[in-house]
């Protein structure tokens, strides 16, 4: 990485284990971790894995609204990430949770209770003795637009790997809820962050995310190659359209959105996600490689990368992306310093730990009703960076199709 100095074994003259060796080790530690969480669960009942493992939880706060959750973004990932390591069956127990909730819900939560799932997926909650009474998180029941479309993608990656057409089915049930629910009919309007909160007072998020919108434009690709009927070439380029408005030549990086009105540029803080995705699409025009640089200038932290530009520590999630990112382009180098960062950050558990630090700020609110920027990142073991440690080691893209 141009802004990231060597490896204290290089500085050291000490030998420095090859991309290959480093993509092995990460690679097997992350999918025997994420196969073994499946197999935990007696059956072969459709399951959902908690995002944030019990393990080595003594090494930072205690969170409720943590200790059952399963994210939908993460059990995606993984689904993802264990068709990668070739564990096909534990990859569809997952899958088969994600399309129960697609089918049944009546529209994709953000969050679920982890474990086996029989008749209906149950909405995450936990008891607080203080208060004598059970608790459910708002932004947990809520919906947001980037989570379906990593369900989708979740779905198509499964029809992919068996040609069974339920999945794809799934995945086409999600993206037109996000269409009829999220679509803003400007020309470069894009689509809106989702639904927060519960059913009995639903809010709907106006601010509009280029995340989001590099999600959208792979499922809605991948869904006119399938052949599906709904016109997903026309809603790929309406993402697609919003995206490049939001990418920024003067800094040559994107912006992560726009403000709560849906129109006004965010430049309140910057987001490592989405300069790394935006590689991960195809026809990537060569100007976005320069999102790469500013990456590199902004965000990173020794090897790895913050998620926001205060550089308070490393997001493991990030850094396998930009591992993933490197890989794509051709940067090899840079993608084994990532790889190394991340193969000392496996917890006892088998997981990778969130961050390095024991919290990260992110510059984003949880909700609407947040009066700050009160999102954070802890150091606890995590389902999602986990599962993106092991694309990043098996150089599997989870935008594209692979057979």
């Amino acid at each position: 990485m141009n802004a990231v100095p060597p490896s204290t074994a290089a500085a050291q003259g000490k030998p420095v284990a090859s991309l290959d060796a480093v993509s092995r080790d990460v690679a097997s530690r992350a999918c025997t971790a994420m196969k073994s969480r499946v197999d935990a669960v007696p059956g072969s009942a459709p399951v959902l894995l908690r995002s944030y493992d019990a393990a080595d939880r003594a090494a930072t706060i205690d969170l409720p609204a943590l200790r059952t959750a399963a994210f939908t973004y993460d059990n995606a990932l993984a689904v993802i990430a264990l068709l990668a390591c070739g564990h096909r069956a534990e990859a569809t127990r997952i899958g088969a949770a994600l399309e129960r909730a697609a089918m049944r819900d009546t529209r994709l939560r953000n969050t679920y209770r982890a474990g086996a799932v029989a008749d209906a997926v149950l909405p995450n909650g936990w008891w607080d003795a203080a208060q004598n009474r059970w608790l459910e998180d708002a932004y947990q029941s809520g919906t947001a637009t980037g989570n379906v479309a990593w369900a989708a993608l979740a779905l198509l990656a499964l029809h992919d790997a068996t040609g069974e057409t339920r999945w794809r089915d799934a995945a086409a049930r999600l993206a037109r809820w996000v269409i009829d629910t999220t679509r803003d009919a400007a020309p470069a309007g894009g689509f809106s962050g989702g639904i927060d909160g519960f059913d009995a007072a639903p809010v709907r998020l106006g601010w509009k995310s280029s995340e989001h919108a590099i999600d959208l434009i792979a499922v809605f690709g991948r869904l006119a190659d399938s052949k599906v009927e709904g016109g997903w070439r026309g809603h790929a380029a309406h993402a697609r359209r919003f995206l490049d408005s939001q990418w920024d030549d003067g800094s040559g990086h994107f912006l992560i959105g726009t403000l709560p009105d849906g129109r006004t540029p965010n430049r309140a803080t910057s987001a490592l996600d989405v300069q790394w995705w935006s590689q991960l699409l195809p026809a990537v025009p060569d100007t976005w490689r320069r999102a790469i640089r500013y990456a590199e200038r902004v965000h990173a932290v020794g090897a790895g990368f913050d998620f926001n530009e205060d550089r308070d520590g490393i997001w493991l999630e990030g850094t396998a992306q930009a591992a993933l990112a490197y890989r794509v382009v051709g940067e090899g180098e840079n993608a084994r310093r990532c790889l190394a960062e991340i193969a000392a950050q496996f917890s006892a558990g088998g997981y990778v730990f969130a961050t390095r630090e024991p919290r990260m700020t992110t510059g984003l609110a949880l909700g609407p009703a947040s009066t700050s920027a009160d999102a954070y990142y802890y150091r606890r073991p995590h389902l999602g960076a986990t599962a993106w440690a092991a694309l990043a080691a098996l150089g599997r893209n989870p935008f594209r199709v692979q057979r």
